[in-house]
């Protein structure tokens, strides 16, 4: 059976791609068609059904819970760390109000989290490769940094306002769920095993796993690719557990109690 695998150009993604890409594991007779894109082109795409296993923003599985099943290993949380919202000066978080904001897609979680931390701003979506020369030359106030981003941004000599998982931590004790991989109905059963050997083979092999994901990098140091992948692929992308369903649970909550989704969607976490 054919199937349509999406994961973003990024190099976590890439790190637990590696294994299926190069059918080191059991596909279990599955035929894989890759499909890389940005997240926010994959959430579009899972919107229309035309993925059948994919990376989205978990703010976007909001909105395809009725066709996708949640697959416990593949996610991306950070326990005290996520997307950052920098500026060209020190600003408090008070700045912000009324002044333009960059976000990576209406439909990434950093813009759902965003929108439950920022005071009132005008929100500008820029391709998340994009934000810090926006931010830089004044097109925008302020940015959210998603990706490599998150661990760069000094280095151009922007300024952090707020990390946003931070924040999220400090008030919820919760890992920040921003990335889920989905798989539709009939196959996630398969697809969450799948996914977890994917995920396991890599950590266990991670020489070769990075060296596939190193060109994914956009121009970063082996070094800080290594960080990245370790801060994005860890026990929760193992397996979400407990803690990782209440924290995708308690970010619908809030996010429905401030009429961010539309309603509270109920979801399956299969393994």
């Amino acid at each position: 059976m054919k199937v349509k695998v999406g994961h973003s150009p990024d190099p976590d993604d890439a790190f637990m791609f590696y294994p299926i890409k190069k059918k080191l594991i059991d596909l279990r007779g599955y035929e894989v068609e890759e499909v890389v894109e940005d997240i926010e082109t994959l959430n579009a795409l899972a919107f229309k059904g035309e993925v059948d296993v994919t990376a989205v923003s978990a703010h976007a599985y909001a909105y395809v819970s009725d066709k996708y099943d949640v697959l416990a290993s593949g996610a991306s949380m950070g326990k005290g760390y996520g997307p950052v919202v920098v500026a060209r000066e020190e600003l408090h978080l008070e700045d912000l109000k009324g002044k333009r904001v960059a976000i990576p897609g209406k439909y990434t979680t950093a813009a759902l989290l965003s929108r439950l931390y920022l005071p009132e701003v005008e929100y500008v979506v820029i391709k998340f490769d994009e934000i810090p020369k926006s931010v830089l030359e004044g097109e925008v106030d302020a940015g959210v940094l998603i990706h490599e981003g998150q661990i760069t941004y000094s280095e151009l000599g922007l300024k952090k306002v707020i990390d946003l998982g931070e924040a999220w931590y400090e008030e919820t004790g919760l890992p920040t769920p921003l990335g889920l991989d989905v798989a539709k109905r009939e196959i996630s059963s398969d697809w969450a095993k799948i996914w977890r050997e994917a995920v396991e083979y890599s950590l266990n092999h991670p020489k070769e796993a990075l060296e596939y994901a190193l060109p994914f990098a956009r121009g970063l140091s082996e070094d800080l690719v290594e960080r990245f992948v370790r801060m994005y692929v860890n026990e929760y992308t193992i397996d979400m557990g407990e803690e990782g369903e209440e924290a995708l649970r308690e970010l619908y909550k809030r996010a429905h109690e401030k009429g961010l989704i539309p309603s509270l969607p109920e979801f399956r976490v299969v393994r």
